[in-house]
């Protein structure tokens, strides 16, 4: 018996490893948390069962510890369950807190790295985290700054650290957050780039500035804050001449 936590990338299922390809292709049962996974789930045998414990039209998420309690109970009855998680496993995930779960009954625990949306999103939307000239230090904050969650970030330390930002989970608080990190230090004047679906064929992007956020898109949302935000390295010089 064994649970997969299987990095599910940013979306698009080209991007997913060999390994977590490989991984679905034997699951018995499939774990995943919103319907925009079902191309990926598709991926495993018809025969395998399948779970969403995400929110869905007309149903809440299931709470967080009712989910490490599923995932022991089906890692104790089958040979091979594959939970999906967005991205990395470990990255703006509740991953470690599942391997943890498990661990702890006697489970064993497989981990199969994706491809984080701290990556991807910027990357399909043409902004370089690191460029020499402009950022050497990126830094990945979960957006999620409700104490019940942990403790929240330290925005204002935050904002004197520099380079490049990337903020997950953050888009109902992108307010707050930008906010504080001009409190912090951070000119109003900042990039900043949202990235919604990044990677999707429905992929959306956006920029402004601390001070003049992007409008409001629909989940998930990534936000690069910081000079390279405002770069857009994937538009042809003619297309930028045109738009400009």
């Amino acid at each position: 018996m064994t649970v997969h936590l299987v990095g599910a990338g940013p979306g698009d299922p080209a991007l997913l490893t060999g390994a977590a390809v490989e991984a679905l292709a034997g699951a018995e049962v499939v774990v995943y948390d919103r319907p925009s996974m079902d191309a990926i789930v598709a991926l495993a045998p018809a025969r395998a069962e399948r779970r969403c414990v995400g929110r869905a039209p007309g149903r809440d998420a299931l709470p967080q510890e009712e989910v490490n309690a599923l995932l022991v109970e089906l890692g104790r009855e089958h040979d091979a369950v594959v939970r999906l998680k967005s991205g990395d496993p470990f990255v703006a995930s509740r991953g470690g807190e599942e391997a943890r779960a498990l661990r702890a009954a006697g489970v064993p625990v497989r981990v199969t790295p994706g491809v984080s949306a701290a990556l991807a999103a910027p990357a399909a939307a043409g902004i370089p985290l690191m460029l020499r000239q402009l950022s050497v230090t990126v830094t990945v904050v979960d957006g999620n700054d409700d104490p019940e969650h942990g403790a929240p970030p330290d925005w204002e330390a935050l904002a004197r650290v520099g380079g490049t930002l990337v903020i997950l989970t953050g888009r109902g608080r992108i307010r707050r957050i930008a906010a504080r990190l001009i409190a912090g230090g951070l000119a109003g004047d900042t990039p900043v780039a949202a990235i919604s679906a990044g990677s999707r064929p429905e992929q959306q992007v956006l920029r402004g500035t601390l001070a003049d956020l992007p409008a409001p898109l629909p989940p998930p949302v990534t936000f690069v804050v910081g000079a390279v935000a405002a770069l857009d390295l994937t538009t042809s010089p003619e297309a930028a001449g045109a738009r400009a």
